[in-house]
């Protein structure tokens, strides 16, 4: 599977690796994109600010950025930094558990990759109409 996880210096448990990757490989799909590679890092508050100093000229700290190495109109491939003390707190502010704010992160950034936007309000009622989706049927699986 062209799915990767990594956990650079980071402790966090990602239970059923393997379904998440089939699920996140029929998101690519039922939206009408090819998967050739994808890589999710976990990572630090700290690790992720400076990717964002770095590459998008941004002082804040995120959840998320989503990198899209592929041409226009290729198959995907990407890469996206999730940062995990981002992911808890969100979770605590949003009155939801850690797994599912991860998933939805996750699942966020798949959808970048897909080409959906979230700069715009239209947009963002969008993306979280397309996240909920996908969670519902992730977790409905389980």
């Amino acid at each position: 599977m062209p799915i990767q996880f990594f956990f650079p210096s980071i402790n966090i448990t990602l239970g059923n690796r393997r379904k998440l990757k089939e699920f996140i490989d029929n998101i690519f799909r039922s939206e009408g994109k090819n998967l050739f590679s994808l890589a999710i890092i976990f990572c630090t508050d700290e690790y992720l600010l400076t990717i964002n100093k770095q590459f998008l000229q941004h002082d804040y700290y995120t959840d998320i950025i989503t990198f899209n190495l592929a041409k226009p109109s290729a198959y995907i491939e990407g890469e996206i930094y999730i940062s995990i003390e981002r992911i808890k707190e969100n979770a605590l502010v949003n009155k939801v558990s850690v797994t599912n704010e991860l998933h939805r992160i996750i699942f966020h950034g798949v959808l970048h990759l897909c080409g959906f936007k979230d700069k715009k309000r239209s947009e963002k009622a969008t993306m979280t109409t397309m996240e909920n989706k996908y969670l519902d049927r992730y977790f409905s699986l389980f």
